[in-house]
């Protein structure tokens, strides 16, 4: 191998890339041993697309940061253009599934365009950060704010895009990861308390509006009535009905009974809903105890750590490249710790999936472009250490 080779072997992104996919397929297999999946194969539909996936990643290593910086303008449009289509688009191409407009659906192949949007996203934020820190190199409140507005304007767009499908579940974490990278894009505190105020007193609000008057917030806040159901059964599950906590317990019950050391492969005797998506996590659970679970955990851990500490070591030689690592590690730890609270009932359930473990075509796809791009970015910092010494 020569030396040039070498800059595109990143043993610890590759190992753990390798440790999830093993959890993932392992998991889904288990998760298919319950009746409610007898003669659906899901284990071999999800190792396609991780090999999709896997080639996407070689692919996005053709092209460096430069050309990425330059496009994401471009790519942006892309994806909010797509999230526009979807909601004219008729009922055979983009049918309402769950109350949610969210899908493309072709024969053989449903595509969710909000997944793909989240790195579209994150790319031109990256960028526009990136450029104003070049611009403003003394920061002032003024040129802060001003970031903090040109922040706020590109991520609002996809997000009401997707807010009007409706799915307030993927919205809530594009909200997130802008919100993270306005905390690490250096805005002065002074502007990000302000903000952080005044979004705790709309969400206390909100919140009090649904638990108070939930009749009232459904035509207020334009929720469903399956929406307030889940946030009645999170604030207080005891008043609520069977049906109403009926996941939630099942997903407790799963993970309870896994005791320490799990029952094992094809063991399975809790009947999870959405074992094999929402619910995984329940699934490792119950089959690998809790030494399963807190080994799931460690593994977000490592690649979160990795992808913090390239960020930050980055930032010396890329504004972009870092807010790159920053966003994408964002992603990961919203859904991580959505998916995973919501299993043991400390938040409410939403649709958002365990990722990199969860079954899902478009969630897998997407979440391997992202680490594709940072995986490009750990390349281009292996060779500008090089280059230094």
């Amino acid at each position: 191998m020569s030396k040039q080779q070498s800059y595109y072997v990143q043993t610890d992104f590759l190992i753990l890339l390798t440790l999830f996919v093993c959890v993932s397929l392992l998991s889904i297999y288990n998760a298919e041993q319950l009746p409610q999946f007898e003669g659906d194969s899901y284990v071999w539909k999800q190792l396609v697309w991780f090999i999709v996936g896997m080639i996407a990643v070689a692919m996005i290593q053709f092209f460096d940061l430069d050309q990425l910086y330059k496009a994401s303008l471009l790519i942006y449009g892309v994806g909010v253009l797509v999230l526009a289509v979807l909601l004219i688009s008729p009922p055979g191409i983009a049918p309402v599934i769950k109350g949610q407009q969210s899908w493309f659906t072709l024969p053989g192949l449903s595509v969710q365009p909000s997944e793909f949007t989240k790195m579209t996203t994150i790319l031109y934020l990256a960028a526009v950060i990136s450029k104003h820190k070049e611009i403003y190199r003394n920061a002032t409140l003024k040129s802060d704010g001003w970031l903090l507005i040109k922040i706020a304007f590109f991520a609002a767009v996809p997000i009401l895009l997707i807010m009007k499908q409706p799915d307030f579940g993927t919205s809530m974490v594009y909200i997130f990861f802008a919100a993270m990278l306005v905390l690490l894009s250096g805005i002065d505190w002074k502007i990000i308390l302000g903000l952080i105020l005044s979004v705790s007193l709309v969400l206390a609000g909100v919140l009090g509006m649904v638990v108070k008057f939930p009749e009232m917030s459904q035509d207020t806040l334009g929720l469903d009535a399956y929406q307030v159901d889940r946030i009645m059964t999170w604030v207080n599950p005891d008043k609520q009905s069977e049906d109403d906590t009926y996941h939630v317990d099942k997903s407790m019950l799963a993970l309870g009974s896994g005791q320490l050391l799990g029952k094992g492969i094809d063991s399975l005797q809790v009947g999870t809903p959405e074992a094999h998506t929402d619910f995984i996590f329940s699934v490792i659970g119950e089959g690998f105890g809790f030494l399963g679970t807190a080994g799931v955990i460690l593994l977000y851990f490592l690649l979160m750590y990795k992808l913090l500490t390239l960020g930050l070591n980055m930032s010396r030689y890329s504004g972009f490249g870092a807010y790159l690592c920053f966003g994408y590690m964002s992603i990961l730890l919203i859904h991580a710790f959505q998916n995973i609270a919501m299993t043991i009932g400390i938040m409410p359930i939403t649709g958002i999936p365990l990722l990199l473990v969860s079954y899902g075509g478009s969630s897998v796809l997407a979440t391997m472009i992202g680490l594709g791009i940072v995986y490009r970015v750990a390349v281009e910092y292996t060779i500008q250490q090089d280059y230094l010494f």
